[in-house]
């Protein structure tokens, strides 16, 4: 049941980290790939190496999820219906409400919540039509755990967990389900390029650290993400919406 042939999946963020490996699991179950990214040549170099891999097809698109003519371009691009939809760009800040500038919690807002909002009203059309689907949204454990120094990231998620529950209700006559995923600290090239940034020479100490914040006593892998997300697309999790589920390594029950 967690076999994805037969349907197509359009992921936000999927050039890298999380969504690529989204993008990949999804594509070793038989779905069809439109990775969208910001970048669009990394997203079609995406594409490109997941059919090369998985023999399969994927096509990979330019798109920001904070345009609303850039998001309508992008899904008038996807051939044939939109199965599942994976939200999973994003962007991170850190800063609490003294140091959080208006232009911060602008930004922030324009990609974690508006881009989910867009891309969820893009891709439902499409999903009533073929009588259902699969929306998986990606919030974080910093929507329900308060985190120093996460003010604004914080509120966006907040807003994607209660944005999921929305579409939820209003859909469940149109068979289409949503859900949403809140990781925890995730080992992902974007954590690397932040450590790198902020604290040069000291990358290795400070993933110790992170890793040290998790019950567990690690990060999450990309890979895990993907393998909680494939569930909740499938047919496994057709009983299944309106839920976020964290995937914290104990953070919210046993920190």
């Amino acid at each position: 049941m967690l076999q994805l042939s037969q349907k197509q999946a359009v992921i936000t963020g999927a050039a890298s980290g999380i969504g690529l490996a989204i993008a990949r699991r999804f594509a070793a179950e038989g779905a069809t790939i439109v990775a969208l990214d910001l970048d669009g040549e990394s997203a079609k170099q995406a594409a490109e190496s997941i059919e090369a891999e998985f023999h399969g097809s994927a096509v990979g698109f330019g798109c920001d999820v904070s345009d609303e003519v850039s998001v309508t371009k992008a899904f008038s691009q996807v051939c044939g219906s939109v199965d599942i939809l994976v939200n999973c760009a994003g962007i991170a800040h850190v800063g609490n409400l003294e140091s959080t500038k208006t232009s911060d919690m602008e930004r922030l807002f324009a990609v974690n919540v508006r881009g989910t909002y867009l891309c969820m009203k893009a891709a439902v059309p499409s999903m009533l039509q073929n009588a259902g689907g699969s929306i998986l949204n990606l919030a974080s454990i910093a929507a329900t755990r308060g985190i120093s120094d996460r003010f604004a990231y914080s509120m966006t998620k907040g807003a994607v967990i209660s944005m999921t529950l929305s579409v939820a209700k209003d859909y469940l006559s149109g068979k289409v389900r949503c859900n949403c995923i809140s990781p925890a600290r995730i080992h992902t090239p974007f954590v690397d390029g932040f450590l790198a940034r902020s604290f040069p020479g000291e990358e290795a100490e400070k993933l110790k650290g992170l890793a040290a914040s998790q019950p567990i006593g690690r990060m999450g892998t990309p890979d895990e993400v993907a393998g909680l997300a494939l569930f909740l697309c499938s047919d496994a999790a057709s009983f299944i919406t309106g839920c976020d589920y964290p995937i914290d390594g104990g953070f919210f029950n046993l920190r």
